[in-house]
Parts: structure tokens; C-alpha cells; sequence
């Protein structure tokens, strides 16, 4: 292995360790600004998808992988259905560094 190959090595190593913030979607609405000031408790927020449809696993603004909403030891999961490839998973991710 030669000094660019260790280094591209350690570089992916560090690369692997870091910690993203990760956010389940469940979907999406335009709002307008006046209307986003006047919600109050009790107001409901209808999105574009329904109940059945897959939620999203979003790193940074990226989607990585979609599943279904589940309850583990009382706390909200997902159980990943689909999960993009990896190499566009890879480019999505080196877009946000």
C-alpha cells in the first residue's frame, strides 16, 4: 500500500465513524407563512401521503432507505422495506461533507 492509498484508507476509516443526524419523513405540505403563524393546538396538518405509504429515511436532505413505522420496546422504529443502492447512497452523502 502506498502513502496515497494509507491515506485515502484513513480517510474513509474517519469517514465511516462520523455521526449523522438522521429524521424519519412521514410527508410533505406547503404552507404559507400566515397560515404556519395561526396554527394553534388542536389544529391538524394534512400531508401528501396516506397512512399506508412508506416513511422515509432522510440523512441531511438525502433519502436513504424507506420502511414502515413500527413500535420497539415503546418507542417509535422503522422497518427498513427498501434501501437506495449504495453508490448513490455514497454520492448523496459526499454532496453534504
Amino acid at each position: 500500500m502506498n502513502a496515497v492509498e494509507t491515506t485515502q484508507s484513513g480517510a474513509k476509516e474517519v469517514m465511516l465513524d462520523l455521526e449523522l443526524d438522521a429524521f424519519l419523513q412521514f410527508g410533505t405540505r406547503e404552507m404559507q407563512l400566515k397560515d404556519v403563524l395561526a396554527l394553534g393546538a388542536g389544529d391538524v396538518i394534512t400531508l401528501d401521503r396516506n397512512v399506508s405509504d412508506p416513511v422515509d429515511l432522510v440523512l441531511g436532505d438525502r433519502i436513504v432507505a424507506r420502511g414502515e413505522v413500527v413500535i420497539v420496546n415503546g418507542n417509535f422504529a422503522l422497518s427498513i422495506t427498501e434501501v437506495l443502492a449504495p453508490q448513490p447512497r455514497l454520492e448523496s452523502l459526499r454532496c453534504q461533507l
